[in-house]
């Protein structure tokens, strides 16, 4: 998977372009969202520098390399200071209670990982911090087939559910969970309409 990302990663242009996730956007602006936040699986930066960009204190990581050089050329473009890790998040530790926000931005985990890593997330979340999630819904698989797209991972069990977060998040407090059908419009591989799941969870 680490090569399918850096070869993504690796073209000239940005694959999802470089403006913020639209719901992410509206969340850190809504809540005017301040400290310390962690964007797991974060690919080229555009969350990450937009997040910089409000003054929130960024870390993020993602397991190619060549994401991690067009995130940091897209900070240094906007004159912004983010910090990037390169690995897999089995191979990361963070402190615990450390962070003020945590955005899983289309950050699909294999399904024998995806609990445990929601699960320690939490953990790394202070109280009173939010989380905020977005991503392709198990119904995106149908969404492919009748408009022919090519969405999200091919394996169901990566895909979320209602039923999964609740489960997953059960120690937050649920400001937000819907699942909903919008028209995605991020750089090349975004395009189009799609089902996702958007979560807001406080700790």
């Amino acid at each position: 998977m680490k090569d399918f990302w850096e070869q993504r990663y690796g073209a000239e242009e940005f694959a999802y372009g470089i403006e913020p996730n639209v719901f992410f956007k509206k969340i850190v602006e809504e809540f005017e969202l301040k400290g310390a936040i962690l964007l797991p699986a974060e690919g080229e930066g555009r969350n990450a520098v937009f997040a910089a960009k409000k003054g929130l204190n960024v870390t993020c990581f993602d397991v190619s390399s060549q994401g991690k050089l067009k995130a940091e050329k897209l900070a240094a473009l906007n004159k912004v200071n983010i910090n990037y890790l390169v690995g897999e998040f089995s191979e990361l530790q963070f402190e615990e209670n450390s962070f003020d926000v945590i955005a899983l931005i289309y950050a699909h985990f294999p399904e024998n990982f995806k609990t445990i890593y929601h699960q320690k997330l939490v953990r790394y979340l202070k109280k009173g911090g939010l989380l905020i999630l977005e991503g392709f819904s198990k119904n995106q698989h149908k969404i492919n087939k009748e408009y022919k797209l090519d969405f999200g991972p091919k394996n169901l069990d990566m895909l979320y559910s209602l039923e999964e977060i609740k489960e997953d998040f059960l120690e937050l407090e649920i400001i937000e969970l819907k699942q909903e059908e919008i028209l995605l419009n991020e750089g090349i591989y975004h395009n189009g309409k799609s089902s996702v799941i958007r979560f807001i969870g406080k700790k």
